[in-house]
This record gives C-alpha cells, sequence and structure tokens, in this order.
C-alpha cells in the first residue's frame, strides 16, 4: 500500500511539472515572438478618428503634421546636444494598445520610430493635460518603482535627467519642437502588450517616464508615446535580448477597408526574408534615435537619377552614408531640393501630359487626373537594396479631381516616409544592422 501511495505521489508531481514547465514554455515563446495592431491615427478605429471630416481633409492634416515633424527632426539635428527636441506632440501617424502596471493599466499611446522614451501621465499630476482614458496611479501597482540616479536608464538619459531634491530619485524631462513638454519621475514597471493571438505578452522591469507635468498640445485621446526607436530607452531596445533585435511592420494602404488595422511584428517572425526580400546596412548617425540610410539615387523607368546632398556638397559623386531617415510617422517623403528636381523632371518627362497646380500649394507636381497617366516604375536604390515602388507610394489622391507625386523637397534631412513603405513588410534588425523590404498585400498578412 505504501508502495502504490509513492507511486500516486510521484505521478501527481510529474503531472504538476509537466503543466508547469508547458505553461511556462508557451509564456516564454509569446514573450519572444508577438504580433499586434498599429492603428493609424485616420482609421475609424482610432479615436482621433472624426467622421464628419472627409477623407481629403484628413490627408491634408497629416500633410501638415509631416511638414512640421520634418521641421522637429531638423530643430533635433541642430541641437542634438540641447534639451532634446523630440517627436511633435501627437504628430505620429500609428497608435498601439498596450498596459502598464500590476494590475495592467491600459493606454494608447502613439507608436513611434523617431523618438525613444516610453512615457505616459502619472497622478499625482502637478500639471497634466485631459486625458479620456484613467491617469496611471503608481501607488496601485505592485510592481511600480522609481529607478536611482545611478542607475543605468538614468545615466542613458544624458543631460535629460536629473537628480531629485527630496531623494535619490531620477527625473526627467522632455521639451518638444512645439514647446509641448513631459516631466516626471524616471521609474520601471511591467509593460503588456496585447498580442493578437488573444494572450498579452508582458515584460517586467522595463523603463519608462511617470509623467506628473505634462502640457502643451497633447491630444486627451492618447496618454503617452511609445517609443521604437534605436535609442537605449526604446521599446525595441529594452526588448532587445528578449526579440534578438527584431522588429517588422507592414502597414495598410490608404484605401485598405475602414475596419482593417496594420500591424506591427516582433522577435523571430519579426525577421523579413524570402523572396524578393532586400536588404539595406541601417548607419548610425549623430542622433541614435533615428534609422538612417543610404539613398545612392532613384531611377524613373531606365533613368538613372543620382542621389543629391544638400548645398554644401551636392557635387559630390557618391552619396553620403545615413543620408535619408526612415519614418513610420512622416507621411510623406523628404529628399534634398536638387535631387528632387532631378527626380520630378524625370517624372514629367516619362508621364507627358498636362501638369496643373496644388491649390493648397504644399506639392510642386501634380495632375488633374490619374485614369488616364502612365506611372512609369520607380526604384529607390538604396545600398544593396532597390526596392520598386508601386503608384500608390508615390502618388497621392489629394481631392477629387487632383493627383500629386508624394515627395517634397526639404532643405536639411531626407526622410523615406510612410505612404512610399506602404504595402512593403518593412524588417528592422537591430543586431545585425539592416532594414528590408519585401514587396507584401498588408491585407493579406
Amino acid at each position: 500500500m505504501e508502495s502504490f501511495n509513492k507511486k500516486v505521489l510521484f505521478f501527481t508531481l510529474a503531472v504538476i511539472f509537466l503543466v508547469h514547465f508547458s505553461e511556462h514554455y508557451h509564456a516564454e515563446s509569446k514573450i519572444d515572438d508577438f504580433t499586434t495592431h498599429l492603428i493609424s491615427r485616420d482609421s475609424p478605429l482610432c479615436p482621433f478618428y472624426n467622421p464628419s471630416e472627409t477623407k481629403y481633409q484628413r490627408l491634408q492634416k497629416a500633410f501638415r503634421r509631416s511638414i512640421l515633424r520634418s521641421n522637429n527632426f531638423r530643430a533635433m539635428r541642430i541641437s542634438p546636444n540641447d534639451i532634446l527636441f523630440d517627436v511633435i506632440s501627437g504628430g505620429g501617424e500609428y497608435l498601439m494598445n498596450v498596459s502598464i502596471g500590476t494590475p495592467p493599466v491600459p493606454m494608447l499611446g502613439i507608436a513611434d520610430t523617431g523618438s525613444d522614451l516610453i512615457w505616459r501621465q502619472c497622478l499625482p499630476c502637478d500639471d497634466c493635460y485631459q486625458q479620456d482614458e484613467p491617469i496611471f496611479d503608481p501607488q496601485k501597482s505592485k510592481t511600480y518603482k522609481t529607478l536611482a540616479c545611478d542607475d543605468e536608464f538614468c545615466q542613458d538619459l544624458g543631460q535629460l535627467s536629473s537628480c531629485s531634491t527630496d531623494g535619490n530619485v531620477c527625473t526627467y524631462i522632455y521639451l518638444y519642437g512645439d514647446l509641448s513638454y513631459t516631466s516626471g519621475n524616471l521609474s520601471s514597471d511591467t509593460l503588456s502588450i496585447g498580442s493578437n493571438e488573444g494572450q498579452a505578452a508582458s515584460f517586467p522591469g522595463l523603463a519608462f517616464g511617470c509623467g506628473h507635468s505634462n502640457g502643451g498640445n497633447f491630444d486627451k485621446k492618447h496618454g503617452g508615446i511609445i517609443g521604437l526607436g534605436g535609442g537605449p530607452l526604446s521599446l525595441v531596445k529594452q526588448l532587445s535580448s528578449k526579440i534578438g533585435g527584431r522588429f517588422s511592420y507592414c502597414l495598410l494602404p490608404l484605401s485598405s477597408a475602414s475596419t482593417a488595422s496594420s500591424k506591427i511584428i516582433f522577435g523571430r517572425s519579426g525577421a523579413v526574408s524570402g523572396s524578393g526580400t532586400v536588404s539595406t546596412p541601417l548607419i548610425k548617425g549623430s542622433l541614435a534615435t533615428l534609422y538612417h540610410l543610404t539613398m545612392e539615387g532613384m531611377s524613373v523607368r531606365s533613368k538613372w537619377v543620382e542621389f543629391k546632398g544638400f548645398s554644401k556638397n551636392k557635387y559630390s559623386p557618391a552619396a553620403a552614408e545615413g543620408n535619408i531617415i526612415i519614418d513610420s510617422g512622416t507621411t510623406l517623403t523628404f529628399l534634398p531640393q536638387d535631387f528632387y528636381n532631378d527626380v520630378e523632371s524625370a517624372l514629367k518627362s516619362a508621364i507627358g501630359g498636362e501638369t496643373t497646380i496644388d491649390p493648397r500649394r504644399i506639392f510642386d507636381l501634380c495632375y488633374s487626373s490619374l485614369s488616364n497617366l502612365q506611372i512609369p516604375t520607380v526604384t529607390a536604390h538604396f545600398t544593396g537594396a532597390d526596392v520598386k515602388l508601386q503608384p500608390l507610394n508615390i502618388f497621392i489622391q489629394v481631392q477629387e479631381d487632383l493627383v500629386c507625386f508624394s515627395m517634397l523637397p526639404t532643405q536639411d534631412l531626407g526622410i523615406f516616409g510612410n505612404l512610399a513603405q506602404m504595402n512593403f513588410l518593412v524588417g528592422y534588425d537591430l543586431k545585425n544592422n539592416k532594414v528590408s523590404f519585401k514587396h507584401t498585400d498588408c491585407s493579406k498578412h
């Protein structure tokens, strides 16, 4: 009888172990490989959506945000050692649902490849903007803690951090390009990201800004920013050991069904490979936040247009490394003025037909109808990667009877924007320092 009882006990313990191991393994597999939604701010799924606006009115706002954002990146480059001029407040084009704390408190945040710090509004509020979501109360989270001044993440903030006068607590302040701001305590807590498979992926001890003083032009419908940039405090950098430094996204075209959303994939499934994949090196720029690539030129049909930089180096025979950034938060693509002029000229010649004027004076090359136009193949040539753009990547209908070339000239930083990336699977591999492109129907991905 005693022998029988020992066997029963052994069997019971073995079952418990196997169940625990299975659950643990399942949780780990979710943590290092998961997918979630990127919600376009102009989608009916987004709280920013205004049903009384026409699609053309929403587009005009997106264009203006692009121009403001481009100017803001310019400020970052001019003053990289001053208080950080980061992403234009509310200017990102995609949002993500995450939760912070134990128990988890939801947050709809702007997902932004041009920003690093993850932050949200926190109680007590010294000065907070009005917010629809409940404001996070750190005292109610079992896993919340402030970070000390000698913490590695505090050191990563550099001169954006200071030490509180009432204790060894790391504080931060970010001033944005439109003079909006956030300041508070640099903290850590468990961050959870909803997975398309239904089970949230949770990550303990992620550093984020608990903002007690936030103001300016922030929208009450979102509670903070989720930095996806290349700096050490961004979500992808903090999760690098879990996700292998890999993430990718597939952005739906503007014409997609209103109930659909784009996807962002972290981890093993975020690797972009297979037939049709092309890859180009990520270049380390003066600002670690931004993802720099090297564009060598563009071709319009068979006509090669060599990249020209800005006035100080436009006659250089070779394109400087890292001459353009790739950014999901900027709608339009911005090219150096002289290079833009050459591309526009080649397009005009290839298309033929009569051009017309954009009444809002945003775009330089427009036509009264797209149906009768023969849009040529346009290829963006990055180092090691020829990215063949479709008509939807280079022309956009801005009103009922007007279509325009969706690239603009700039006097400073080149930006490869999200219109040019739509219907591509775009993968970032931060360990091997490369960005990959694969033409994909994102509605089926």
